[in-house]
């Protein structure tokens, strides 16, 4: 078996915002990462090099969602609502998963530059499951690829980012939907993700700014507020992800 046969270009995944407006980098990242077929492939890397600070890529991340939200109400008539902010030293590795989201959402984040080795692979979980004729849901059930059967099952959808790297500041968008594939209407496609941290090291830092973003009816109640997304921006905190002990805050 390949264990890395899902394949696509590197002009399909990665994106550079020298090379493009913020309006058209929106329409490329929203184009590859809200897919409602197997045409696209629901994730894309943005890379924004070195020359900016972290409130200044923070700023960014929110202006392409913003951009995002307005592409997304002109073609579909809804919006894009924020589920969660936050910042975190992430340094364990983890096994392909979705974050906890409603049916149709998608991650964006925000990859600092560190020194802490680390590697981010993709798997077409929806994909498995339309060609399995199954739901998404039910490969995560009957194939759990927190185990070592179901995570061998999705090796030939998995690709590892190609053009990830751990000098620059990256945005990673991951379309994290489990909406069943449907001819009758069109709705997000989902995948999986997962991380491998190759050394972690307590004495630095892996910062991940860490984004939950959902579809939403036009005039909804927002769910977070202006301030916490000010705030987004602004702090100089980061919390410290310890999946075996409590979480713990401390400043850059």
């Amino acid at each position: 078996m390949n264990l890395n046969s899902l394949e696509w270009p590197m002009d399909s995944i990665c994106l550079s915002s020298e090379s493009l407006e913020l309006p058209a980098l929106a329409r490329e990242v929203y184009r590859r990462t809200c897919r409602t077929d197997f045409s696209e492939p629901g994730f894309c890397l943005v890379n924004l090099g070195t020359a900016l600070d972290s409130h200044t890529f923070r700023r960014m991340m929110v202006d392409l969602k913003r951009e995002m939200a307005v592409i997304h109400e002109a073609e579909w008539g809804r919006t894009l609502q924020y589920l969660s902010l936050g910042r975190f030293d992430q340094q364990t590795s983890t096994k392909p998963h979705l974050d906890s989201g409603p049916e149709e959402c998608f991650l964006m984040l925000g990859y600092e530059p560190s020194e802490v080795p680390s590697v981010l692979e993709i798997s077409d979980y929806s994909k498995c499951a339309f060609e399995m004729e199954l739901t998404p849901q039910e490969i995560l059930t009957k194939h759990n690829p927190m185990f070592q059967s179901g995570y061998q099952m999705l090796r030939p959808y998995t690709m590892r980012l190609p053009c990830f790297s751990e000098a620059d500041f990256q945005i990673v968008c991951i379309n994290n939907s489990f909406a069943p594939f449907s001819t009758e209407k069109s709705v997000w496609q989902g995948t999986l993700h997962n991380a491998t941290v190759i050394a972690p090291d307590e004495s630095k830092r892996r910062v991940i700014n860490s984004t939950l973003i959902a579809s939403a009816p036009i005039g909804a109640k927002e769910m977070i507020l202006k301030s916490e997304e000010d705030e987004f921006i602004e702090t100089t905190m980061v919390r410290r992800r310890d999946y075996n002990t409590l979480q713990k805050d401390d400043d850059e």
